[in-house]
């Protein structure tokens, strides 16, 4: 699995088995917290199958979703690199198997490695750029707007349409768009209404082009 991950993409043979030989692999029900914002935890975790969210809240329990990954996907890399906390909280949406690569074994390779640090700093500026977008997106676009941006982003090719394969609900699109439930119902049933988007218990397909307006 380790050999289909970009992060480790670089990798001699000899390296991506030393990390596999040390590292563990756990299978983890739906509904499950892995990593919990504040911990002081410091492994880099490797979708093997699954789906998580990363997502952050404050005491109140109001929570904002930053990502949705799946499989070949990784999340904990800032805790590889720094003795800070976790920034966020990861939750398994799904059934989920994944790979736990401890600091210690990660910074072993490292250092033998040029290309994976390079790797790590090419990760982190794409999530830079990503969390950049999203910020602007809150900003600048309505309610609507960030709910079609959304859609597209999350949306992959498949049979000649866009479709969004991980089971959303619509507080979980709320929690990534700043919204309102209720809000989002709405325009979810408005563009379903108007055959641009279909949608189901395990997916939404996105029909046709978005309209511009709601």
């Amino acid at each position: 699995m380790i050999h289909h991950v970009h992060l480790f993409r670089n990798l001699a043979a000899e390296e991506t088995s030393l990390l596999t030989e040390h590292s563990t692999t756990r299978t983890y029900p739906a509904n499950t917290v892995l990593i919990t914002e504040g911990d002081q935890t410091d492994s880099l975790y490797v979708i093997i199958e699954g789906e998580v969210k990363v997502f952050v809240s404050d005491d109140q329990g109001k929570e904002a979703i930053l990502n949705i990954m799946g499989e070949g996907e990784y999340f904990g890399e800032l805790a590889l690199l720094d003795d800070s906390p976790r920034s966020a909280s990861v939750m398994t949406l799904i059934p989920t198997k994944v790979l736990i690569i401890t600091k210690a074994d990660f910074k072993r390779c490292l250092s033998s490695n040029p290309d994976l640090a390079y790797n790590i700093i090419k990760s982190l500026t794409q999530q830079v750029r990503c969390l950049t977008d999203n910020v602007k997106n809150l900003a600048l676009m309505d309610v609507y707007g960030r709910v079609a941006h959304t859609l597209l982003d999350l949306a992959k090719d498949k049979d000649g349409k866009k479709v969004i394969e991980q089971r959303l609900t619509h507080q979980d699109i709320a929690s990534m768009v700043g919204s309102s439930r209720e809000m989002v119902s709405r325009i979810l049933k408005d563009l379903s209404t108007g055959g641009y988007i279909t949608v189901n218990k395990n997916k939404i397909i996105i029909n046709e082009k978005l309209p511009a307006g709601w």
